[in-house]
C-alpha cells in the first residue's frame, strides 16, 4: 500500500520546495485565476490523444516533451491538481504511472485547487523551471487490462467489474454484470475532497467492491476511472485492473452490452 497517494493542502504547503506541482487546468485559469506557487501548467487537453500509444494515452514523445518542459524529473515527487474534484488530475497521475513514473511518488491534491485557495496563498506569477530530459520507462507493474481480460472477467465470481459513469449512462448500456459506482459518490461536494475513509468503505462494500476481490474499472474514455483507481489505491486495494479502452473500445469490438 502506497502512503500519501491523496494529500492535503497543508501536506503540500509543508513540502512545496520538495515536490513538483502540476496544474492541469486550462491555461486561462492557471494565469487568470491564479495557481499554487511554483506549479507548472500542463493542461488536460495536452496529454489526451486518441492517436497516442494506447487508448487515450498521448504518446511517449508527447509525454516526455511535456514533463521535460515542466521541469519534472523521472523520480520526482509530483502533486497534481485541477478544479474538478481531482478527476482530470487523477488522469495525469495514471498517465504518469503507465509511462513508468514511480507510483509511490505520485500524489493527488485532495479537495482540488479550492482546498489550496481556501487556506494558502496563490499567485499569477509564472515560474521558469529548469528543463529536464524526462524519459518514459516501462512500469514495474502495469494495471492495464485488455478487452479479452475484461471479457473473461465477466464470468469470474472473484472479480467485480465496475462502471464508474453516472446512473443514467449505466442504464443506457453497460457491460453484463457490471456494478455501477459513479466516481462522484466517493467525493464530498462541499469540501470537494474525498469522503472520509469509513464512509467510502461503506459505499464500496454496498456494490461489492471489497479489498478481497479483483476489481476492474471502466467508463467511456478512461478519464473517470482514473479518479476511482487513485481512490482505491489510496485505500489499499492491491488488485485493480484499469481498462484503458473502456466502453469506447468495448462497443467498437462488438462486446456484449446490457441495459437496465
Amino acid at each position: 500500500m502506497y502512503e500519501n497517494v491523496v494529500v492535503s493542502a497543508d501536506w503540500l504547503a509543508d513540502r512545496l520546495d520538495e515536490v513538483r506541482v502540476v496544474d492541469v487546468r486550462d491555461a486561462w485559469e492557471f494565469d487568470g485565476i491564479g495557481h499554487v506557487p511554483g506549479a507548472q501548467n500542463i493542461p488536460f487537453e495536452t496529454f489526451r490523444s486518441e492517436a497516442g500509444d494506447e487508448g487515450m494515452l498521448p504518446g511517449a514523445e508527447t509525454w516526455e516533451s511535456l514533463l521535460s518542459a515542466a521541469g519534472v524529473g523521472p523520480d520526482d515527487d509530483v502533486v497534481a491538481y485541477d478544479d474538478t474534484h481531482g478527476v482530470f488530475a487523477a488522469r495525469f497521475l495514471v498517465t504518469a504511472e503507465l509511462y513508468g513514473h514511480p507510483p509511490d511518488r505520485l500524489h493527488l491534491l485532495d479537495g482540488d485547487f479550492s482546498a489550496w485557495n481556501r487556506a494558502h496563498e496563490t499567485t499569477s506569477e509564472p515560474s521558469s523551471p529548469t528543463e529536464t530530459e524526462y524519459a518514459v520507462r516501462g512500469p514495474e507493474h502495469s494495471p492495464l487490462v485488455d478487452y479479452e481480460t475484461v471479457h473473461d472477467a465477466l464470468a469470474d465470481p472473484e472479480t467485480v467489474v465496475v462502471d464508474t459513469r453516472d446512473p443514467e449512462e449505466y442504464d443506457e448500456g453497460h457491460l453484463p454484470g457490471a456494478v455501477n459506482l459513479d466516481w462522484r459518490e466517493l467525493v464530498d461536494d462541499e469540501t470537494r475532497g474525498l469522503k472520509p475513509e469509513a464512509e467510502r468503505a461503506d459505499i464500496l462494500a454496498t456494490v461489492g467492491v471489497t479489498p478481497d476481490k479483483r476489481v476492474i474499472l471502466y467508463c467511456n474514455t478512461a478519464r473517470r476511472i482514473s479518479h476511482t483507481y487513485i481512490v482505491l489505491r489510496s485505500s489499499g486495494y492491491e488488485d485493480v485492473g484499469f481498462y484503458e479502452g473502456s466502453l469506447t473500445e468495448w462497443t467498437e469490438r462488438g462486446g456484449p452490452v446490457e441495459t437496465a
